[in-house]
């Protein structure tokens, strides 16, 4: 008896299950399509974005409040001062103000960041040796 060849054991059995007629395989499950769940509607009664920075005693903070119907935005700086109010205006005015003050104080800080970054490599001055001489 010879032995056989495992990859020729192999392909026989890929060639079998290939070869099966298509009413013995098992049916095909049809792909259901996921369609991308709706956004949720946002409430603006207590909506809030915190600005960017190191500290929290110098972090912006917007958060929009109700009341009789107006939606104000109370801006802070830190958890301790007194609000800035701006309003009465919509609730959709109100959370796009919020959003488009976080996203300027965000934009300005990344602006701040990379010109302080910047100046850093400039202001590092190469220093003499004591072999040099000084004018």
């Amino acid at each position: 008896m010879s032995k056989s060849n495992p990859t020729d054991s192999a392909l026989a059995a890929i060639a079998s299950i290939l070869d099966q007629p298509e009413s013995r395989r098992a049916p095909e499950k049809p792909t259901v399509e996921q369609k991308p769940a709706a956004p949720q509607p946002i409430e603006a009664n207590g909506y809030s974005r915190v600005g960017p920075g190191p500290m929290a005693a110098i972090r912006f903070r917007w958060t929009v409040r109700e009341a009789h119907g107006d939606y104000y935005v109370d801006e802070t700086i830190g958890e301790t001062s007194t609000p800035v109010v701006s309003g009465p205006m919509g609730e959709e005015a109100a959370i796009k103000f919020v959003d488009d003050r976080e996203s300027e104080a965000r934009r300005r800080f990344e602006d701040l960041k990379h010109e302080m970054a910047g100046r850093g490599a400039t202001s590092n001055p190469v220093r003499k040796t004591g072999s040099e001489s000084s004018v």
